[in-house]
């Protein structure tokens, strides 16, 4: 290096020759210039007027972030986390604390296949005992609640306030009609002749003929039952052979078709709590361990018949039992309406 600059210095004395630097030469390209110095933007900054904000946040240590101030930065900003709804195989699972039985292990599955006796019509008695309908009642879900109450804003808005409480008052009445024809059919002095032709042409009795010839040997007709030591009451419909099963029976009538158990809500509730109710009720010497719930239509469509056994029985039985503890506890908690 010491050689290259004296070799320069030598050659500057030398007369018409000179060493100058060359100038700087520029290669453009289509993106950017070569050799073109980028300009910063934050030069532009007063850094005076900044230094102290600078400096604080330079200067500040943060906590180190853990789970738990994660999850409470969050709730700050975006609210507490909604708790998680069980689903329904998770409310199945679901045990009662109180376990009662529905069979009654000293009690034999049928009465005497021999006793021509009348069957049994035991009245209701009201009492502050609450009813099996009154219990379905007081807990269903919110969810069935919302449904109940749109399809009723929904038929007042088609039909008034009036025609919704004719409608109503309709349905009942055939209800009450039908229930009467069964009870006079399936009595042992009744006979489908004997009766009103206007009324056993109707459609719901047209829409369980196929049903009928399957149902015999009836042991009790509109007779009311009561657990004593659930204490709940009911007035089941009837307790009568279908296909050679005891069962209680419940006879439903429907403007839509319920080709599924599913599609019959509470119904099921309400076979097994009479079903329960019959096998540990003094009044009744014979037990019970079948449901059937009868769909019947109005236009005399085929019924839908949901025939229960034992096991779909005490399946049923366990939902009707945490229903029995939720009515208990709403009504500890004085959340029961007065109306029955």
């Amino acid at each position: 290096m010491k050689a290259f600059q004296t070799i320069c210095r030598h050659l500057r004395t030398l007369k018409g020759f000179s060493v100058e630097p060359a100038p700087l030469v520029n290669f453009s390209t289509s993106l950017y210039s070569y050799g073109r110095k980028k300009k910063n933007p934050y030069e532009e900054v007063d850094q005076t007027k900044y230094s102290s904000l600078v400096r604080s946040v330079l200067s500040f240590r943060g906590l180190a972030q853990t789970p738990e101030s994660l999850f409470e930065e969050d709730c700050l900003l975006y609210g507490p986390v909604s708790k998680h709804k069980l689903s329904k195989q998770d409310k199945g699972a679901r045990v009662p604390r109180n376990w009662f039985p529905i069979f009654n292990p000293e009690r034999s599955d049928s009465s005497d296949p021999n006793d021509s006796s009348m069957p049994l019509k035991i009245p209701l008695q009201r009492n502050m005992i609450p009813s099996v309908t009154r219990v379905l009642q007081q807990t269903m879900t919110s969810q069935q609640v919302f449904y109940l109450e749109r399809w009723k804003q929904r038929m007042i808005l088609e039909l008034g306030e009036d025609g919704f409480a004719e409608y109503t008052s309709n349905i009942f009445l055939q209800g009450k009609q039908f229930h009467e024809a069964l009870e006079s059919i399936l009595s042992p002095q009744g006979s489908i002749k004997e009766r009103d032709e206007k009324l056993l042409k109707c459609g719901y009795i047209e829409s369980i003929q196929h049903i009928l010839k399957d149902v015999s040997g009836v042991r009790a007709l509109e007779s009311a039952v009561q657990h004593e030591t659930l204490k709940y009451v009911g007035l089941l419909d009837c307790v009568a052979e279908y296909q050679g099963k005891l069962c209680v029976i419940d006879w439903k009538t429907s403007e839509k078709p319920k080709p599924f158990i599913q599609n019959t809500y509470d119904n099921p509730l309400q076979v097994v709590a009479y079903v329960g109710a019959i096998n540990h009720d003094a009044n009744y010497s014979f037990q019970v361990q079948c449901g059937l719930i009868v769909v019947a239509y109005k236009d005399g469509s085929p019924a839908h018949p949901h025939f229960m056994d034992a096991e779909l029985c005490s399946q049923y039985w366990t939902k009707w039992l945490l229903r029995l503890e939720e009515y208990a506890e709403k009504k500890k908690n004085h959340h029961i309406q007065k109306t029955d």
